[in-house]
């Protein structure tokens, strides 16, 4: 009865661990099938998260016309790399804007043929500076009219857009929408006394491809209009005109404002950058003293250039720096 007893209990729970193995067999298989899958599927997500954040990056700097301000010394270390007389050049004056103008970061900007309309105008609309005196003085958006009607320029049909080589009679009322976005963006960005705010409403719209390009053009018929009006002005000998305008209209391509329409500014944007001259034309107009450093006029009486050379004390600063005198970032101080 012993014997039996204990045979029978020995194949009961023998009985009872072949269904429980069976069992712990099944659950551990389906175990490892659910880790395995959930770990394909968490690697599937992370590798598409990461996707989706670098397509993201990719495309808001992309759009992001003047980038987050970055080191000074170490953007020069990486992007002047070797032993070239060239790279050590631009690598020392790099230092010298470090040491003697206490410049620590710089913001990079969007290489195209805007940098420096860009560079000005961020950096006017960053420091919240008003409207210069003839500005408020005159509505410019009658601008357009004024030189199309009041002064019978018809020429200006042929004015470029840019990249968008535009002509034709459509030009008027594209520049009028180019003076309104200007004057109501100016408006607004420099009557926001908040500086963070002020920065954030700079950031978005210099994010903004379609709108920043109509601030830009706008500054451009604005360089034309006032060529016009000094271009009359010699003609009649009503007043003197400031020295730059005769030595913008000293160069053959741009001897008479057609000219420099069409040689000149009508590439800006599109194949060309501002030269020298103009930037005197720009600073002079917008009532800034630009001060650009000149990287690769290092060691040189260029190296620190004022546009324009005379200006009033009232004036607000803004600084330029070039590697190339093509295209432009922002020093920051």
């Amino acid at each position: 009865e012993v014997w039996s007893w204990k045979t029978a209990s020995k194949e009961s729970l023998c009985l009872m661990w072949q269904k429980v193995k069976v069992q712990l067999m099944l659950s551990m298989t389906l175990l490892t099938t659910v880790f395995w899958y959930c770990r394909r599927l968490y690697s599937f997500l992370a590798r598409l998260l990461k996707w989706w954040s670098n397509y993201l990056q990719r495309k808001l700097i992309r759009n992001l016309s003047v980038l987050p301000e970055v080191d000074l010394l170490g953007y020069s270390a990486r992007e002047w790399k070797g032993e070239t007389k060239q790279a050590k050049q631009i690598r020392e004056a790099y230092e010298e804007l470090y040491r003697s103008c206490h410049i620590k970061y710089l913001r990079q900007l969007k290489r195209d043929n805007y940098s420096v309309v860009r560079a000005v105008l961020f950096q006017i609309f960053s420091q919240g500076i008003p409207f210069p005196s003839w500005m408020k003085e005159r509505d410019i958006l009658k601008l357009p009219e004024k030189l199309l009607y009041s002064q019978g320029c018809n020429w200006i049909q042929q004015y470029s857009f840019g990249p968008e080589r535009y002509t034709g009679p459509n030009a008027f009322g594209k520049l009028r929408k180019c003076m309104e976005a200007l004057k109501t963006n100016w408006a607004e960005i420099s009557a926001t006394r908040d500086h963070e705010e002020r920065g954030n409403l700079c950031n978005a719209l210099f994010s903004d491809e379609s709108k920043e390009y109509k601030l830009y053009e706008a500054i451009k018929f604005i360089m034309l209009y006032e060529v016009v009006e000094a271009y009359e002005q010699i003609k009649s000998r009503e007043e003197p005109v400031h020295n730059l305008f005769s030595l913008l209209f000293a160069r053959d391509s741009s001897s008479d404002p057609l000219s420099f329409m069409m040689n000149h500014l009508n590439s800006i944007g599109d194949s060309i950058c501002l030269d020298q001259v103009e930037l005197f034309l720009l600073g002079y107009l917008l009532e800034v003293r630009i001060r650009v450093y000149r990287l690769h006029r290092f060691n040189t009486e260029e190296f620190q250039v004022n546009y324009p050379d005379e200006y009033r004390r009232e004036w607000n600063e803004i600084s330029l720096l070039t590697e190339d005198d093509r295209y432009y970032h922002i020093p920051l101080f």
